[in-house]
């Protein structure tokens, strides 16, 4: 009886169209008083404790250095060079596209963020090329997706606080699955294109695109060198991102000025504030669930049913892809990694590739109605119809699901580098 009512709660929060916060919210209160110890003060001190981590920082820190680098010129310069790198190839530009997504998804962290950059550059440049305006629309909107699969990644983080996951570690593991998933793309791009007469070699304009973007170039390099090489924790790389395009951006590029950081700081804060309240109270149901022993009896009652660990894998690729087309990444990996991490384990598969697996599904969910977040941000950056850049994802999304099948069938591929 207690279970419909709960049911019935969220039902009646969700016709009077409250938002996660609330409905978390309630959800919690109502757990606490029926199934805790009865007392809401609990609740309230479980949210403290579940956020009282280090890791946390990372979050604000790499969000605010995207800010920056968007604001500033790190993207374009990016762009430049890569687009120097590629016009010898058919196609060279759609190329282009992905891998400038790729290098600038090494220091953004986020998925809209990276397309924005990469997006506001690129696809304008596809048009004024003579690429199809569908295929401009699906490049820009999936290259975005590799936001969050090449670390530094905040969906990686997130998983991480809740699944009490190696952080550094899913980083490691994000690196060859985000550059197989950029690999397919390309391929992808050039076949699709490869009528397109390629351009001439230009070592003047690669030379001189280095020499503008030699600063940008040296982010990534400085993130991932010093993740991978354990110099940096994830929390101190979110830092020396920060630091370092604050550095390029006002003092070398001199495209910001320090009063804009002001600015910069309070849109970040915005953000930030509608999900630091889903993250603590998830946190907080994770430790009561923990306490009753609730993801212990999912395990029992789901390794009665399923055989085998590959069952469960179809199983929850299909179930992530579902709940991708209607929640958004952070809000997913809250509600359903505690529950379906200790299901993994117990059939034996790694929780850092099973990390990479659900940030996989769910990236796809950014190219999926009515929730992609990637369609809407495009919708209104593009000025194109919602209609239109859904169609133009489609095979993009194929392309994706490929790399999923890959990465979920061959460990390896996010494990090699870790282990």
């Amino acid at each position: 009886m207690a279970a419909l009512a709960l049911v019935g709660l969220v039902l009646l929060l969700l016709v009077l169209r409250q938002n996660l916060v609330v409905i978390l919210f309630a959800v919690g209160a109502y757990i606490h008083l029926v199934w805790g110890q009865g007392r809401l003060e609990y609740m309230v001190e479980d949210m403290w404790n579940g956020a009282d981590k280090e890791i946390l920082l990372a979050i604000p820190l790499f969000i605010l250095a995207g800010a920056v680098m968007t604001r500033g010129a790190i993207a374009a310069r990016l762009v430049r060079i890569l687009i120097a790198l590629s016009s010898p190839i058919p196609g060279g530009l759609a190329v282009a596209t992905f891998l400038s997504c790729a290098v600038f998804a090494a220091i953004s962290g986020s998925s809209p963020v990276t397309m924005l950059a990469v997006g506001t550059i690129m696809y304008p440049a596809l048009l004024k090329n003579g690429y199809d305006k569908k295929f401009a629309l699906g490049a820009v909107c999936s290259g975005g997706t590799l936001g969050i699969i090449i670390p530094p990644s905040i969906p990686m983080i997130i998983y991480g606080i809740v699944t009490e996951t190696s952080v550094t570690e899913l980083f490691i593991a994000g690196v060859m699955p985000g550059l197989l998933l950029t690999l397919l793309l390309a391929i992808y791009a050039f076949w699709a294109n490869r009528e397109k007469p390629a351009q001439p070699f230009d070592i003047g304009e690669i030379l001189a695109a280095l020499r503008h973007g030699g600063w940008a170039m040296m982010m990534p390099v400085i993130l991932l060198g010093g993740i991978y090489s354990g110099y940096f924790t994830a929390t101190e790389s979110a830092a020396v991102s920060l630091a370092y395009s604050l550095l390029v951006e006002i003092f070398i590029h001199k495209e910001l000025k320090i009063r804009d950081f002001a600015t910069i700081s309070i849109e970040t804060v915005k953000m930030l504030g509608s999900l630091f309240p889903v993250l603590a109270i998830a946190l907080s149901l994770n430790l009561l669930l923990a306490a009753e022993r609730v993801p212990n009896m999912l395990v029992e009652w789901l390794t009665q049913r399923i055989e085998s660990a590959w069952t469960f894998l179809l199983g929850v690729n299909l179930l992530l892809l579902i709940v991708g087309c209607f929640m958004d990444v952070s809000s997913a990996i809250l509600i359903v990694a505690p529950l379906l991490l200790p299901v993994a384990v117990a059939y034996g598969i790694d929780p850092v590739h099973f990390g990479i697996i659900m940030v996989v599904n769910l990236e796809i969910g950014f190219l999926t109605p009515p929730v992609g977040i990637n369609l809407i941000v495009a919708m209104s950056a593009f000025k194109e119809n919602f209609g239109l850049i859904c169609r133009s994802v489609l095979p993009f999304i194929l392309i994706l699901m490929l790399g999923l099948a890959l990465i979920t069938a061959f460990p390896q591929i996010s494990m090699y580098l870790v282990r």
